[in-house]
């Protein structure tokens, strides 16, 4: 049980950022819900490059002669969460530089008046 523990908390990170995006009518609220699912995500990417008892792929004083440990660890993953983050910072900031210019011209951040229902 204890090994699927990841796994369980990618899911409740997704449920809960989909419900945050979904029942939430304010702007910040949904913005904070994408925010979880990313998270959810890069918790996905790195349990799936896990081995238990692996090492890490980057060796700085390996002395010659010596072997490559067969149980390294798989860096893609890594590196796409990595990439995943630094992407996600970018567009979070843009999420919310477009919800401060909604925020200016409408005076409200909710999605029920601002969409025009009543």
């Amino acid at each position: 049980m204890i090994f699927n523990f990841p796994f369980i908390a990618v899911i409740a990170l997704i449920i809960i950022g989909l419900y945050a995006m979904v029942f939430r009518k304010n702007l910040i609220k949904m913005v904070i819900g994408i925010t979880i699912i990313q998270s959810g995500v890069n918790l996905f990417l790195i349990t799936l490059g896990y081995r238990e008892g692996s090492v890490a792929p980057i060796f700085t004083s390996l002395p010659s002669g010596t072997e490559i440990p067969q149980g390294m660890a798989f860096p893609v993953p890594q590196a796409l969460t990595l990439t995943s983050i630094v992407i996600g910072v970018a567009v979070l900031a843009l999420m919310l530089s477009l919800i401060i210019h909604i925020y200016r011209h409408y005076g409200t951040l909710d999605v029920r008046k601002i969409g025009g229902e009543k």
